[in-house]
């Protein structure tokens, strides 16, 4: 049992190295890191985790070409680090606060630079978890077109909830434009990043996702819509909305959630009833 859970780990873990989600790793964290006070700090930890992630990558496929993402990354955070050191109080003061922002627009800048010279950044770590066959295949390219435009409609997403707290709202840390809005994105973009490839997969194979199957809709909400939960806790816990705002998000977010996963569990029943029937018949 232990060897088959420490398989399943093993497999899940180098299935999330293998996603494009880890090189944009110190991305969502600077974004959720940076604000007043917080600018050293976050690129710093920013910094480590992409040249972590560079290294990483290079031990674990020797021989293997750098992916854009990846030295974006270093090359971004290194820069800002640099600036941090030797900028003025009056620059630092402005990094502190725009510096999430421009991480953001400089993200929105390297996605779709890389859709404009047809090499979606995703499609790196894509040709990683397919077989080299499947690298010409109807729907490859368009998933990884699809998926990078997705990244980076989420860190605009990101982009203006951080513009709209601090230049509109005069906010840095208010809740909802630095923290619930922009994590709420990022969560959006990693599932859609998991979910979309199957439904590409079953739509090319003649098929159409069905209602409560994995690659529903509603499927691709539920992280979402458990997200919900906590930032309605969070509104009741610091006061940051009215009291039925909280209320509401909780419930909304508890009903959602399980009216997904129910019409997933339905769908998994018939699906395996589907199976089973005929082998039952033929005994």
């Amino acid at each position: 049992m232990n060897a088959i859970a420490g398989t399943e780990a093993a497999r899940r873990l180098t299935g999330f190295l293998d996603s494009p989600v880890v090189g944009m790793l110190p991305w969502i964290v600077f974004s959720v890191l940076a604000g007043p006070g917080r600018f050293e700090f976050a690129v710093g930890i920013s910094l480590a985790i992409a040249a972590f992630v560079l290294v990483a990558g290079r031990l674990r496929r020797p021989g293997t070409s750098f992916k854009i993402l990846e030295v974006s990354d270093v090359v971004f955070f290194a820069a800002l680090a640099i600036v941090g050191l030797v900028a003025s109080a009056g620059t630092l003061r402005w990094l502190e606060t725009y510096s999430g922002e421009l991480s953001n627009f400089a993200l929105v800048a390297i996605a779709f630079g890389s859709i404009a010279f047809r090499e979606p950044f995703t499609v790196q770590y894509a040709r990683e978890r397919v077989p080299r066959s499947q690298w010409d295949t109807r729907g490859f390219m368009h998933t990884n077109y699809v998926i990078t435009a997705v990244w980076a409609l989420a860190f605009l997403v990101a982009a203006v909830a951080g513009l709209v707290g601090d230049l509109v709202l005069r906010q840095p840390d208010n809740i909802w434009t630095n923290w619930v809005i922009q994590i709420g994105a990022i969560i959006v973009a990693v599932r859609f990043t998991e979910w979309y490839p199957p439904v590409v997969r079953e739509r090319i194979h003649g098929g159409a996702p069905s209602r409560g199957s994995p690659t529903s809709v509603g499927a691709l909400f539920i992280p979402f819509s458990a997200y919900l939960v906590p930032v309605g806790i969070v509104v009741l816990a610091i006061g940051s909305g009215p009291t039925w705002l909280g209320i509401a998000l909780i419930v909304l977010g508890s009903l959602l959630v399980r009216a997904f996963k129910l019409d997933a569990d339905g769908e998994r029943t018939k699906q395996t009833e589907q199976t089973e029937r005929p082998r039952r018949d033929a005994g």
